[in-house]
């Protein structure tokens, strides 16, 4: 509504303006107020066009990490039906937390309210237009899952090595790089990782005096799961992330016991 007031109001002052121009000037200030009401009309006419592209443009920017996130998040049950509510959630939560306060900044908040289902089938068209690597690449043998992540690891950089099956105190892989150790628990699943991969990582963490902890899956992660990720400072990674993951400072959280 505030929209179409604005538009009303650049339209009679506009109106005003050149009718009292056009008094004193004649036929040229009547032909520009005549263009410039064009211009603001053709301006609005073109905003639900402008609304869309600054959608697309600011999902592209976060393009490979909403794939990667609708990999994870969807997956088939024992049943054969696919569940996709995991995505959807990070669907929302990316479009309310991310894109919505831009809209509203670049003066898009009426558009984004009558058309917030625009908004999230965008964000789902640019997670799909991303090629991700093959994701039956990554071997379903938990072993063999670890010495995968640790290649991965290696690719970016990191002396990475699987640890023992035995005494390895929650840690399947352990990584050092620029000084700044690293522990992954790595689990190939067919359905989202619950919490208690974060508590064994969490552990892990202390155990080695890592300043890094993550689980690294294929699938996606339960709300319970993300909840203590936040409270521990243990990532959630597909293992396509490691790739390019960096080593970052040492978290307090990782030093804490989870709640």
């Amino acid at each position: 509504m505030s929209g179409r007031s604005s538009l009303v109001a650049r339209l009679f002052w506009t109106t005003i303006g050149g009718g009292g121009f056009a008094f004193w000037f004649g036929l040229p200030a009547l032909a520009a107020t005549g263009l410039c009401l064009g211009l603001i009309l053709l301006h609005r006419l073109d905003r639900p066009a402008r609304f869309r592209r600054t959608v697309r443009r600011l999902a592209r920017t976060h393009a490979e990490t909403l794939a990667l996130r609708r990999r994870q998040e969807c997956f088939e049950d024992a049943y054969g039906n696919r569940i996709d509510d995991g995505w959807l959630r990070e669907r929302d939560y990316f479009a309310e937390r991310t894109i919505l306060p831009h809209l509203d900044a670049m003066g898009f908040t009426d558009l984004a309210d009558t058309r917030w289902q625009t908004v999230l089938d965008i964000v789902d068209e640019v997670a799909l237009s991303v090629d991700l690597p093959d994701e039956d690449e990554a071997p379903e043998d938990g072993i063999a899952y670890e010495r995968f992540c640790a290649e991965a690891l290696r690719e970016a950089g990191w002396s990475a090595r699987p640890t023992k099956a035995s005494g390895d105190q929650g840690a399947d892989v352990v990584a050092e790089r620029s000084g700044i150790r690293l522990v992954l628990q790595c689990k190939r699943y067919t359905k989202p990782v619950g919490n208690a991969a974060v508590q064994e990582a969490s552990a892990a963490a202390r155990y080695w005096q890592a300043d890094m902890a993550a689980v690294v899956s294929n699938a996606g992660f339960t709300p319970a799961a993300r909840r203590l990720s936040g409270a521990t400072g243990v990532l959630l990674l597909h293992h396509d992330a490691l790739r390019d993951l960096a080593p970052i400072r040492r978290s307090r959280r990782l030093d804490a016991e989870p709640a």
